[in-house]
């Protein structure tokens, strides 16, 4: 009987209390790093500005209508040396 009773009380604890526990101990340490990073507590690099935020990179300007391209691949140096000029015809006949 006391080991029922035990077994009912502890699923009860983790089915409604376990839950309950849980979101108040992330929700304060959700908060506590919002915090944080809204003060600039987190690591800031080199160049940083107040607050540990980067200032933007500066674009250059360019006029309505203009294209800026900022990667070009690599082209292909060397030709194909084989290229596919098609292949060979297969005469087939119709099974029914």
């Amino acid at each position: 009987m006391a080991f029922t009773l035990s077994l009912l009380l502890f699923f009860l604890l983790v089915r409604f209390v376990l839950p309950q526990v849980l979101r108040a101990v992330l929700g304060s340490f959700v908060r506590q790093q919002v915090h944080k990073a809204q003060q600039g507590g987190f690591y800031a690099p080199p160049g940083a500005g107040p607050g540990g935020r980067q200032a933007p990179p500066q674009e250059p300007a360019t006029r309505p209508g203009q294209v800026r391209v900022e990667y070009v691949p690599p082209t292909a140096t060397g030709e194909r040396k084989h290229e596919f000029r098609g292949g060979e015809y297969v005469d087939y006949e119709e099974v029914k």
